[in-house]
């Protein structure tokens, strides 16, 4: 059975919250990855930004429905959303941009529950961590070469 440290990439790009999205972007589109996990000094990972995450700074702000009761408005959005979603548009630095506490897996998580998670959810990165920091990471085209192999 192939694990995550079987298919894992161990030499991972990563960057810091105080990176421009503008220079993560030039990371993403150089090295042709969709993620990259953000971490602080001690390897500790905080997040990942995804190519996803960028690209949804350049969509239309949604604005809040509203409707009407005795001469007030009431919102059908939660301003916690709007809020989130406004300062996701508007980032500058990843630790605005990037998705905080991302799904993670261990050194020992098997293959076909990453495959899984990458299906279900969506996702296309997944950090592999051992000891709370980061020991690699695996994207689709590391599940892909299993095929091949």
């Amino acid at each position: 059975m192939l694990t995550a440290k079987d298919i894992m990439s161990k030499n991972v790009i990563t960057v810091s919250p105080d990176t421009d999205v503008a220079q993560a972007a030039r990371l993403l589109l150089e090295n042709h990855i969709n993620g990259i996990p953000v971490v602080d000094p001690s390897g500790k990972v905080l997040g990942i930004l995804c190519q996803s995450d960028l690209v949804a700074q350049q969509k239309k702000l949604s604005l809040p429905s509203l409707f009407t009761l005795l001469d007030g408005f009431i919102s059908l959005t939660s301003t916690k959303t709007l809020e989130k979603e406004f300062k996701k548009i508007a980032a500058i630095k990843v630790s605005e941009a990037m998705t905080s506490d991302p799904v993670t897996a261990t050194l020992d998580t098997a293959l076909e529950e990453i495959a899984t998670l990458m299906v279900n959810r969506g996702f296309h990165t997944i950090p592999v961590v051992e000891d709370n920091k980061l020991a690699g990471v695996i994207g689709k085209e590391d599940v892909l070469k299993t095929i091949i192999s």
